[in-house]
C-alpha cells in the first residue's frame, strides 16, 4: 500500500504543502476555518500519519521532554509529574518519566540517556550529586528546571516551597497547643528541603524560649527510623508532639504509634510536612503542611517550554507557599507534665 504523503494531503485539500505543514504545527494565525476543516477532512480520509522524525529534524526539536524524579514514592513527586504531563499534553509534547531513587549514579545515567535521545529539555528533582553535569547543562544553556530542591552554585530555574517558614509555623502551632517537648523525624539531612525544615523547627523553639534537645531530633534512613523512635520514646521525658519531615517519615511514625498503642492526639500530637491523600478521612484526621505540588509542576513545565522556545528570562528562584491545615491530630491542647 502506497504511503500517504504531505503532498497527497495538500492535493486532496486543495492547498499548498506549506499550509498543511502550518496546520500540523498548529500555526493557525493566517488560516481560515474552512481551510482548517478541509485539511482535517483530507487527513482523516487518506489516513495520513505525520513523520515525527523528519519533523523533529526540520524543527530541531523532538517535542519530548524528560522528567527525572528523585523518589517517585513521594506523593508530591507524583503530583509534580502529573502536572508536567498534563501541560505537555496540552502543548502537543510527550514526557518521559524516570525515577532516580535518590541515587546520583542513576540520575547521571538518566540525564545522559535522555540527552542522547535529544529530548528538548529536562525537569529534575536533583539528588545534588552531579554538580559537574549540572554545570555543563548550565554552560550549554540547555533547557532545564530544578524542582523541590536547590543546588548551591547552580544557576538554573528552580522551584521550591518555603520549607523553613512552613516548618516554623507548624512547630509554633504545636507550642500554642501547650507543647514544649516537640520532636522531629526526617530522612538524612542531605538535600535542601530537609535541611531547611530542620532549621525552621529549631528557629521556632529558639524564638519561643524552648530548649533544643538533640535527643528529640531524628534524621536517619527510613529503615532505621523505627529503632530511633524506640530510643526516643524510652527517654524519661518523652516528646508530646512530633513533626514528621515528609510522607515516608510519617508512615514510619504512624506504624510505630499503632504498634505501641500511642493515642493521637491524647498522648502524642502529630503534624506531617507533605501532601497526604487520606489526611482528611483518617481517624483521627491528620494535621498537614500541604505543598502546592500541582501548581509547582505546571510552573516548571511552563518555564521549560519557554526555554525550549527561547522565550525565557534569566534563571530565577521561584518560591511557593505551603498551607498548614490544622486537623484533629494536633488539635487537642495539652500542657507538658
Amino acid at each position: 500500500m502506497k504511503k500517504v504523503t504531505l503532498a497527497d494531503v495538500a492535493k486532496e485539500a486543495g492547498v499548498s504543502k506549506s499550509t498543511v505543514s502550518q496546520f500540523l504545527n498548529q500555526r493557525y494565525e493566517h488560516m481560515g476555518d474552512e481551510t482548517r476543516e478541509r485539511i482535517k477532512a483530507a487527513i482523516e480520509k487518506l489516513g495520513y500519519r505525520p513523520n515525527y522524525v523528519a519533523r523533529s529534524l526540520k524543527q530541531k526539536r523532538t517535542s519530548m521532554i524528560g522528567i527525572i524524579i528523585a523518589n517517585i514514592m513521594h506523593r508530591v513527586s507524583t503530583e509534580f509529574s502529573r502536572a508536567i504531563e498534563d501541560y505537555c499534553h496540552e502543548h502537543d509534547m510527550q514526557a518521559i518519566i524516570c525515577n532516580a531513587d535518590d541515587d546520583p549514579a542513576k540520575e547521571r545515567k538518566y540525564i545522559e540517556v535522555l540527552r542522547a535521545r535529544q529530548v528538548d529539555g529536562l525537569v529534575i528533582v536533583p539528588t545534588g550529586g552531579n554538580i559537574e553535569l549540572y554545570q555543563q547543562m548550565e554552560r550549554e544553556n540547555y533547557p532545564v528546571v530544578f524542582m523541590d530542591r536547590k543546588v548551591d552554585g547552580i544557576n538554573v530555574h528552580t522551584i521550591v516551597v518555603n520549607n523553613k517558614g512552613a516548618a516554623y509555623e507548624a512547630v509554633s502551632h504545636l507550642i500554642e497547643q501547650g507543647h514544649t517537648r516537640i520532636g522531629i523525624v526526617t530522612p538524612p539531612l542531605t538535600v535542601s528541603p530537609r535541611i531547611e525544615r530542620m532549621s525552621g523547627y529549631k528557629q521556632a523553639l529558639i524564638d519561643h524560649g524552648i530548649e533544643i534537645r538533640p535527643e528529640y531530633m531524628i534524621s536517619d534512613e527510613i529503615h532505621r527510623l523505627t529503632s530511633r523512635l524506640e530510643e526516643m520514646f524510652s527517654l524519661p521525658q518523652k516528646p508530646t508532639a512530633l513533626l514528621a519531615g515528609n510522607d515516608l517519615s510519617f508512615f514510619e511514625v504512624m506504624a510505630f504509634i499503632k504498634q505501641n498503642r500511642i493515642r493521637v492526639p491524647e498522648d502524642l500530637a502529630v503534624v506531617v510536612f507533605d501532601n497526604i491523600p487520606f489526611a482528611a478521612i483518617s481517624t483521627p484526621t491528620i494535621t498537614t503542611i500541604a505543598q502546592p505540588a500541582y501548581e509547582m509542576g505546571k510552573k516548571a513545565a511552563e518555564l521549560l517550554w519557554k526555554q525550549i522556545h527561547n522565550e525565557c528570562d534569566e534563571a530565577q528562584l521561584y518560591t511557593f507557599f505551603c498551607q498548614l491545615i490544622v486537623r484533629e491530630s494536633s488539635g487537642t491542647k495539652k500542657a507538658d507534665g
